[in-house]
């Protein structure tokens, strides 16, 4: 399925060029750069990564015309997929979405001709999720094992939704991306499933366009496929996978809220913080070396070689940010009854709700996805009645539950959901010039207009569905394009046959508004 790209712009209609200042001279001269910038020119890690995994993927392309094969598929063998993602973080929105994604995957496909594996960073953590799938834990540097583990499969499917871009990793896209590479190398399928595409770093995008080339990407919005378009690397329309997930009954949800002090009566906003400074996490082996021996850059310290940014322009920013969410709230909950929470869709949001809630008048209850699992968030979530949101997958995962949302956003993602379901003026951004006052008045047209804005939401769930299930289509369609003598299973070609079995509440809304 193909429709033509739509560009979205920025509503906030800021400009990424400098803005003139008398202060600007091209006199002056520039700030003099020390040691530590000038080691870092030399030794980049993102790039020596990316390197590294280019002369991997050359080197499986070289064994593939040689005819060294570690794995084929012929008819007979059920197809071996391994899933390169970002699970074994206690990411809800990426392991719901990997969830659902394994689900739609084994309907459209057969789950008899299917053998799946999953990368994870941590099995402890993803131990629970995505059920008969084998869970492979990958290291921190990456190159070997990929070189030595995809070609033991028969393809490859990224599945982390923000797929190709730099703001959060680059170090992440290079793993996708590679992955992907490396099946490639093998004419083997590669497929990128419900993917984002933003801003990548100049050598990241070239890495992309090189290995991806004969790769496919099932896009989760249009603007994604502009992105990709001119790197040269086939796409089609389609969604996120979240839309279709089941989580815990809503009585498991309300009791969470119950336990956590909620009355049953009052109504509940919540709110999903993150810190939208820190980012992006970038390798660094002079800051490794640093933590490693002195204890040094602890605080921005991610995990192995791999630091958060820090400035403080960037601590600034984030005060501002917490402050805004902290006056808004306060101000609503002066002229509303209502009980409110936090939520960290991440463990790394534990840091964002802790420290908003001491800005808060009266302290929430924390449901952080380190201590609740993905069913009880999820359903925690549908229990409520106003969302606030930094992240995502809250935003979607909720909607199916025609939970109204307001956006708060640090890139694209909830800038393209917004527009799609017809709300560009719902979100705004995490920088926002008054942000505050903004949120109250939008808070207060929510609180005002909740039915409406439910329905709304409630129309625009359907779209998604039917682009999902288009995507599952095209996904059927690229295997047997790859694979001829695949057996493909007996379904009708209609985007409804391929989207995997829907919850109740889901196909309620497809009944009412498909």
């Amino acid at each position: 399925m193909s429709t033509k790209p739509v560009a979205v712009s920025d509503k906030s209609g800021k400009s990424d060029k400098p803005t003139p200042s008398a202060n600007n001279s091209s006199n002056k001269a520039p700030p003099k750069r020390g040691l530590w910038d000038k080691l870092k020119d030399v030794v980049d890690p993102d790039r020596a990564l990316q390197a590294s995994m280019a002369a991997l993927i050359e080197a499986t392309a070289v064994k593939h015309v040689l005819g060294v094969h570690k794995e084929q598929w012929a008819p007979g063998k059920p197809l071996k997929l391994i899933l390169a993602g970002h699970v074994g973080t206690r990411n809800t929105g990426a392991d719901v979405r990997v969830e659902e994604m394994i689900r739609q995957i084994r309907h459209v496909v057969g789950d008899d001709r299917l053998q799946l594996a999953i990368m994870t960073s941590n099995q402890k953590l993803s131990s629970g999720y995505f059920r008969t799938v084998e869970q492979l834990e990958f290291p921190q540097v990456f190159p070997r094992f990929l070189y030595d583990e995809c070609p033991r499969h028969h393809g490859v499917v990224a599945c982390e939704g923000s797929m190709f871009k730099s703001k959060f990793a680059s170090a992440l896209t290079t793993m996708m991306a590679g992955a992907m590479g490396m099946a490639v190398a093998e004419r083997k399928l590669a497929v990128g499933y419900g993917a984002e595409a933003g801003a990548m770093t100049p050598s990241l995008k070239q890495f992309v366009a090189d290995v991806c080339k004969g790769s496919l990407v099932l896009c989760r919005n249009e603007p994604s496929r502009v992105v990709l378009a001119e790197l040269g690397i086939r796409t089609t329309s389609g969604a996120d996978t979240a839309w279709t997930f089941d989580p815990s009954p809503l009585p498991r949800g309300a009791q969470l809220l119950r336990d956590a002090g909620w009355d049953g009566r009052k109504k509940v906003l919540v709110v999903c913080p993150i810190n939208p400074f820190w980012w992006p996490v970038k390798p660094d082996l002079l800051k490794a070396a640093a933590h490693t021996f002195g204890g040094q850059f602890k605080n921005e310290h991610y995990k192995s070689v791999y630091f958060h940014h820090h400035s403080e322009k960037a601590d600034r920013q984030y005060d501002t940010y917490l402050q805004a969410l902290a006056d808004a709230i306060n101000n609503f909950a002066r002229e509303q009854d209502i009980f409110t929470i936090l939520v960290g869709m991440e463990q790394l949001d534990r840091h964002a709700c802790e420290h908003l809630n001491p800005r808060l008048d009266t302290e929430a209850p924390l449901f952080i996805s380190d201590t609740h699992q993905m069913y009880d968030l999820v359903s925690v979530l549908r229990n409520c009645n106003m969302m606030i949101s930094s992240r995502f997958h809250a935003v979607v995962t909720s909607m199916p539950g025609l939970v109204p949302s307001i956006g708060v956003t640090m890139d694209e993602r909830i800038r393209n959901l917004m527009n799609d379901r017809g709300h560009p003026d719902m979100f705004f951004e995490v920088d926002e010039k008054d942000l505050a006052d903004k949120l109250l008045v939008t808070m207060r047209r929510v609180h005002r207009d909740a039915d409406v804005i439910s329905a709304e939401i409630g129309k625009a769930v359907p779209q998604q569905l039917r682009l999902m299930g288009q995507m599952g289509l095209d996904f059927m369609d690229e295997v047997v394009r790859v694979y001829p003598e695949f057996p493909r299973k007996e379904l009708p070609r209609t985007w409804e046959a391929h989207l995997p079995p829907l919850p109740p509440v889901v196909q309620r809304l497809l009944d009412d508004h498909g």
